[in-house]
């Protein structure tokens, strides 16, 4: 799965020449004009990169930078036509982890994204929390309750995520619908098919937001339902 950038710039044409190339790159991404655009985003998406203007109206990137440090890891490369090493300086120390200056070359940005998604990855790997399930584009935290598709979080009720949670920790198993029912019911199923169907037909329409996906949950006839 390839990781999601989030491009945060006024410039409508720098986020459509950085979109393009990106693109070509197989990466999945969004681009928004200004910062307090992107903290918005970041509430329901999981962003692996943002590549983020410095000066912009309202929020600049550095003060936007500030509020992201508080609750994410993410590698932020600042882009900017500020190029006195104090500024520099500044970008590294409020939490960035690159700083380009422009202009600047796109082969060469995509480059460094590269690196610092590299650098991400080796340091998830070690430290990757044991709270979360995943397959393919899902991610779930047990922690949190909180549940994501391609990066979008995906809003599910009580019994959908408690449903999704079981199904995931018993990836690759056929699960029957009295199983299911047991395990998130706690209570011992009798002819209730009915309620078990219902809850996942929702959960598969709101996993398959983006109607691109195949269903992450597969029926398989007269016998359950597998992950």
């Amino acid at each position: 799965m390839k990781e999601f950038i989030l491009v945060v710039n006024d410039d409508k044409d720098i986020r459509r020449l950085l979109g393009i190339y990106l693109g070509n790159e197989g990466y999945r991404y969004l681009t928004c004009e200004n910062a307090a655009q992107a903290l918005d985003i970041l509430e329901h998406y999981q962003v692996d990169l943002i590549l983020m203007d410095v000066m912009m109206p309202e929020i600049d990137g550095i003060s936007a930078c500030l509020r992201i440090r508080e609750r994410s890891k993410m590698p932020v490369i600042f882009m900017s036509a500020k190029t006195e090493d104090i500024d520099i300086i500044q970008g590294l120390t409020v939490g960035g982890d690159d700083y380009v200056t422009k202009p600047f070359k796109p082969i060469e940005l995509l480059a460094r994204v590269r690196a610092q998604l590299r650098r991400y990855k080796q340091y998830n790997e070690t430290e990757k929390p044991a709270h979360t399930l995943q397959t393919e584009d899902l991610t779930l935290d047990i922690e949190s309750r909180q549940v994501w598709v391609s990066g979008r979080e995906v809003k599910l009720t009580r019994k959908e995520y408690d449903i999704l949670e079981y199904m995931l920790r018993n990836k690759g198993q056929v699960l029957a619908m009295a199983q299911i029912y047991e395990a998130v019911w706690h209570e011992e199923f009798f002819c209730l098919e009915n309620a078990v169907m219902m809850h996942i037909a929702n959960l598969r329409n709101k996993l398959n937001w983006d109607n691109v996906h195949p269903d992450f949950i597969k029926t398989c006839w007269g016998r359950g339902y597998q992950i």
